[in-house]
């Protein structure tokens, strides 16, 4: 006896419903909509460690970014029926086209998405078939309903036309971005599962040129809008429809997967006769009560009689093929999400694990994990807002005829009784309980590339946590294990992984003994992981071998080789460091353009500074900087001149940075040269204000001129022969953010006041806007000192008349007394 269920991907009643059909049935071999070549992997369900949502990973070995995968939550049927199986001792395999086949067809003949649901819930009367799928199965499970959906299923396939005249599938020749997110650009699934009935998207090839349908994360408002349509109980006003699709978020919209014809493509065609062929297959071993388990748009095509094998074979003959690796991987309750674009998923996977899960009194539950997500945020929800919160949803489940209330009921209840309609506050239980960031986990003796076991074991040793939730970390250099987290984490970055994102942390520190993370584990990074593990099999060397290979690519400039090599020490890649110092300095020597050293330079000045904190050998980065600025100081005098605004203010920028660079380093050789250099700039007449005037300030900040000089240069900048632009100019460089500087030096604003208000009428209004912008860079505080030491300044004081003689005699008096209460010789 062969006995088909047809269920819904990822539907905790059809996985209740289906776990008792098959303790009635007592099937002897379970075959399970999956791709064949998995079926080893079957094996790993039986693990303690093995926690979903998990998900099958197909990719092709020499292209990793070639993938697909298989996504199962704990409620998902076939996760039950894996469960069944290897429970009891029942051989269980997969019976769908296997990855070797999925991961090579390039297949243009799938239609657009359709729900063949959308009919059936139109015919008895529902606007929205997730609502009556959740109505009429999943929440009154019931083993009786398989064979209903499958006669239903029947009942709209036969008016369902079938694609035949599509060409022969050919082998892909995508190309992939290495860099882009994995799984983000799925083909349009044939027919749809995304309600429940089917899902192609539990092959979801990576390739990137055909992308999903995008959700644009710059519109939230009106995301969050067609979220609240998702789940609300009232009909659609055109409105609303069209400003959903116009920020082409149409998929979110309820009768959005109803859309479109219902027709059967020849991918599902050959997919249905692959699993006949697989039926005939364990028959023909001997099985003698066969458990299939599928999709329940495709139960029609594998019961009764299964008839001749030939027009199955000549469908499957000629299917491309190519390498193919599989393994199980981590996944997460939003990569379930249909609103993640997943063509299988469900709007609402936290609340159908927790139906399948907490099956005495799940409302209640719900709605007292609900209190305390708000508690959590600092909202004021007492136990009376959840008694009245269960109230009003089980009186609206009574109203509209439910036998128990769904989450539109509860959603509703939480909305009026908890959020009081406020729906931010309902968005928090959205994201962080309707949906979820649940990840799950894997055997560490999962099948896997050496780069992911090297990954594993380190984030075993350094006891990091691999969690969907944002996390931030702050790790103190001056300790041992927070410095090899800091490595793992600048490595994995350095391979594309993006576990980690540095960030500004609560605890402020002015040092580089201390960083932030903010960690977040994403599914996809798996494959990234793959990819990756062309470069090597431990992420040392991984990391070294591909900064190697970035670093040795025809023009790569100065300062990408200094950014590098700082990357290189932040993440202890000792044996890569070698290998960057020489071609930086290759580099370094061929390299004319002074803008790319003075670039270079605070890159190279920071890594000299972590090799101190993290206790790496830095002596022969010394030698590059010391001849980086050598060639700096040579060079920078020439190309200073003939400069217009724009590349003066560049340039000045690039000073500014070199200055702080040579300052940190506190070198006594390296400082005295780079202020020869800013001397000579300061000292010339032909170069632009901006930067005449910083050289003059940052001299005067050295103390390498005195006030006197600086307001000589000041007065000369200011002098009758130069044009107000260009005087403005000079006074912008000689300021530069530095607004205290006129607070404290009198003088310094007296004579800039002076200048101005001796200004023509039209000289002032075409140096005002240059003005404006040196003084607008100034904090609020500052320009009000300023404006006040305007009004307290007063005249410059004129010199006394009678200015008091000095006494030779009494000053060697004042002078031996001194000596002698110092205790020097008379």
């Amino acid at each position: 006896m062969t006995r088909v269920f047809g269920i819904r991907h990822h539907g905790p009643g059809s996985a209740r419903s289906l776990a008792q059909a098959l303790e009635e049935f007592r099937p002897d071999t379970i075959l399970i909509e999956g791709p064949a070549d998995a079926d080893p992997l079957v094996g790993f369900v039986a693990a303690d460690t093995m926690s979903p949502p998990v998900a099958l990973l197909a990719y092709v070995p020499d292209s990793p970014a070639r993938a697909a995968f298989w996504p199962f939550a704990v409620f998902s049927p076939e996760w039950q029926a894996m469960r069944y199986g290897v429970d009891n001792g029942v051989p269980v395999r997969f019976c769908d086209l296997p990855a070797t086949n999925v991961l090579a067809i390039e297949d243009d003949t799938r239609v657009d998405r359709t729900d063949p649901l959308a009919a059936l819930a139109s015919a008895a009367g529902f606007d929205d078939a997730e609502r009556w799928w959740d109505a009429v199965v999943e929440s009154v499970p019931d083993t009786a309903a398989f064979d209903a959906i499958t006669e239903a299923m029947a009942a709209l396939r036969e008016d369902a036309p079938a694609s035949t005249n599509s060409p022969a599938p050919q082998a892909s020749t995508r190309s992939a971005d290495p860099d882009a997110p994995a799984g983000t650009d799925e083909p349009t699934p044939p027919i749809d599962c995304a309600a429940g009935t089917d899902s192609d998207d539990h092959e979801t090839p990576t390739g990137r040129d055909e992308p999903a349908t995008p959700i644009s994360s710059d519109q939230p408002a009106i995301r969050a809008e067609a979220d609240d349509l998702a789940t609300s109980t009232d009909p659609l006003t055109s409105s609303d429809r069209e400003s959903v699709e116009s920020a082409g978020l149409e998929h979110l919209l309820p009768e959005a997967v109803g859309a479109g014809p219902l027709v059967v493509d020849e991918h599902t065609l050959r997919r249905e006769a692959y699993m006949r062929q697989t039926m005939r297959q364990v028959l023909k071993g001997g099985a003698r009560r066969v458990a299939v388990v599928c999709g329940a748009w495709h139960a029609p095509a594998l019961v009764g009689p299964l008839g001749p094998a030939a027009p199955d074979m000549r469908l499957l003959k000629g299917l491309p093929k190519t390498k193919a690796a599989l393994t199980w991987v981590p996944w997460t309750h939003s990569r379930l999400a249909s609103g993640s674009g997943y063509g299988a998923g469900v709007t609402s996977p936290g609340w159908y694990h927790h139906l399948f899960t907490e099956t005495e009194r799940p409302v209640a539950r719900w709605l007292t994990k609900v209190a305390g997500v708000l508690r959590a945020h600092d909202l004021p929800v007492s136990s009376a807002h959840i008694i009245e919160s269960v109230r009003l949803a089980d009186t609206l489940a009574a109203l509209r005829g439910r036998p128990l209330a769904g989450l539109s009921e509860v959603t509703e209840a939480v909305r009026s009784v908890m959020c009081g309609g406020d729906e931010t506050m309902l968005r928090l239980v959205v994201d962080e309980l309707v949906v979820g960031e649940t990840l799950g986990a894997v055997p560490e003796n999962t099948p896997t590339v050496p780069l992911a076991a090297d990954l594993r074991a380190r984030i075993k040793t350094l006891r990091l946590k691999q969690e969907a939730l944002i996390r931030t970390v702050d790790l103190d250099l001056r300790k041992e294990r927070d410095v090899e987290r800091s490595h793992l984490l600048h490595r994995l970055r350095l391979l594309g992984i993006e576990w980690g994102t540095p960030t500004v942390g609560e605890v402020r520190s002015t040092g580089t003994f201390r960083e932030t993370w903010s960690l977040r584990w994403e599914p996809e990074f798996e494959v990234r992981i793959v990819e990756a593990a062309v470069w090597g099999t431990t992420l040392r060397t991984a990391a070294e071998a591909k900064i190697l290979d970035t670093a040795s690519r025809d023009g790569v400039s100065v300062t990408e080789l200094a950014d590098a090599l700082e990357t290189a020490l932040l993440a202890d890649l000792g044996g890569a460091t070698d290998g960057l110092i020489a071609r930086l300095e290759a580099a370094a020597a061929l390299d004319h353009d002074v803008t790319h050293l003075l670039g270079a330079l605070p890159g190279l000045t920071r890594t000299l500074r972590y090799g101190d904190v993290r206790g790496t050998d830095t002596k022969a980065l010394e030698h590059v900087a010391d001849g980086l600025l050598v060639r700096i100081c040579a060079g920078l005098p020439g190309a200073v001149t003939g400069l217009d605004t724009d590349a003066a203010e560049a340039l000045r920028s690039q000073i500014d940075a070199a200055h702080t660079a040579v300052s940190t380093r506190d070198d006594t050789r390296s400082t005295t040269e780079w202020l020869a250099t800013l001397h000579r700039i300061a000292d010339r007449d032909d170069v632009h204000g901006a930067i005449g005037g910083r050289a003059v300030r940052l001299l005067c900040d050295a103390e390498r001129i005195d006030d006197a000089d600086s307001a000589r240069r000041l007065s000369a900048a200011l002098s009758v022969g130069n044009t107000p632009a260009a005087k403005a100019a000079w006074i912008d460089g000689f300021l530069g953010g530095r607004g205290l500087l006129l607070v404290h030096d009198r003088d310094l604003l007296r004579r800039i006041d002076d200048w101005l208000r001796e200004l023509p009428e039209d000289q002032f209004v075409a140096t005002l806007p240059l003005l404006r912008r040196t003084f607008g860079s100034f904090e609020s505080g500052e320009r009000r000192a300023i404006g006040q030491a305007l009004r307290d300044t007063g005249p410059a004081p004129a010199a006394t008349a009678n200015a008091t003689a000095v006494d030779p005699a009494r000053g060697q008096l004042a002078l031996r007394a001194a000596a002698s209460i110092l205790g020097a010789a008379g």
